[in-house]
C-alpha cells in the first residue's frame, strides 16, 4: 500500500532540517496547521498527513476495526513515518493526536524523539478524582447526537470547541471541516476519541514533551493540562494568551511561538 497516498502526506520546508510531524484532530484535516507552517517552514522539514477519513486521505483504506482503538492511528503515524524514513521526529499533535503520538513514540521510540500536545486530553470523562471536564451522560448524549445527526451536532458543536465567539467565522471554519469529513468514519473517530482512557499510558513516555493549554477549554479544562504535565516525567507545561480547543487557529502567533521556542531548545 502506497502510505503517501493513503494518507495524503505532504512534505514541506527545509529538507535539511530536522522532521517536525504535524498530526491533527478529531474531525479536522492538515489544512488546519496552515498559520504554524511558516513558522516552521525555513527550519525544519515539515510533514503533515490526513488520518484515514479526513481531508484527501484514502477513503478505501479504512477499516472499523482498526480504527476503533487510538492505537490504530498510532500505526498509522509509524508507518508515516517509516515511509519517510523520519528520525527522532517531533511529533505535534493536536488534541486527541497528542495521545496517539503518545502511543506512537511507545511503538517506534526511534522515529518520534520529542511530543507537542497542543490541547491534549487522555480522558474526557470525570472519573473520581480525575476531572476531564465530562460526565460519562454527557459524553453518551453528545456520541448519540453525533450518530443521529452528524452535520446538526457539527453546526451546534463547533462554534463550542472552537470558542471565540466574538470571531464566529472560527467557529464556520471548524462546522465546514466536520462537515467534510465522512460521517460514518467520524462517527468511529469519535467513539474512540471521546471514549478513551490514556493516563497510564503518559507514564511512559521519554522524550522530551511540552503541554500545551489554553486559558479557557470548553474539551480541555486546564485541570487536565496540568494532569499531563504531572504524568509525563520532565515535561513542560505552557498556558497559551489563548481560548478555545484550536489555538494553532485562533492564536497562532502565541502557539507557534511555544513550539518553535521548544523545538530550537532540542537542536
Amino acid at each position: 500500500m502506497d502510505i503517501r497516498r493513503r494518507n495524503n502526506v505532504t512534505v514541506t520546508g527545509n529538507p535539511q532540517g530536522p522532521a517536525v510531524v504535524l498530526a491533527h484532530g478529531f474531525g479536522c484535516d492538515q489544512n488546519m496547521w496552515r498559520l504554524t507552517v511558516p513558522a516552521l517552514a525555513e527550519d525544519y522539514r515539515v510533514v503533515l498527513f490526513d488520518y484515514v477519513g479526513a481531508g484527501g486521505s484514502d477513503l478505501s483504506a479504512f477499516s472499523r476495526d482498526r480504527y476503533a482503538t487510538l492505537g490504530g492511528y498510532a500505526q498509522d503515524v509509524v508507518e508515516v513515518c517509516e515511509a519517510l524514513d523520519l528520525r527522532d521526529a517531533a511529533f505535534v499533535g493536536h488534541s486527541v493526536s497528542s495521545m496517539i503520538g503518545v502511543l506512537a513514540a511507545g511503538l517506534a521510540p526511534e522515529r518520534i524523539g520529542a511530543l507537542v500536545m497542543v490541547a491534549p486530553s487522555p480522558r474526557y470523562i470525570d472519573d473520581e478524582d480525575y476531572r476531564g471536564g465530562f460526565s460519562a451522560e454527557d459524553i453518551d448524549e453528545l456520541l448519540e447526537s453525533l450518530e443521529s445527526n452528524y452535520l446538526g451536532w457539527s453546526a451546534a458543536m463547533a462554534p463550542v470547541i472552537m470558542g471565540n465567539a466574538e470571531r464566529p467565522e472560527l467557529g464556520e471554519e471548524l462546522k465546514n471541516s466536520f462537515c467534510a469529513t465522512d460521517p460514518d468514519m467520524a462517527r468511529v473517530f469519535a467513539h474512540t476519541t471521546f471514549l478513551s482512557d490514556s493516563r497510564d499510558d503518559l507514564k511512559s513516555v521519554g522524550v522530551p514533551t511540552l503541554v500545551l493549554e489554553c486559558t479557557q477549554d470548553a474539551i480541555a479544562p486546564r485541570e487536565v493540562g496540568a494532569f499531563v504535565h504531572e504524568a509525563i516525567p520532565g515535561s513542560t507545561l505552557a498556558t497559551l494568551d489563548a481560548t478555545g480547543h484550536c489555538p494553532h487557529l485562533s492564536a497562532p502567533e502565541a502557539t507557534n511561538e511555544a513550539i518553535t521556542t521548544f523545538l530550537a531548545g532540542l537542536r
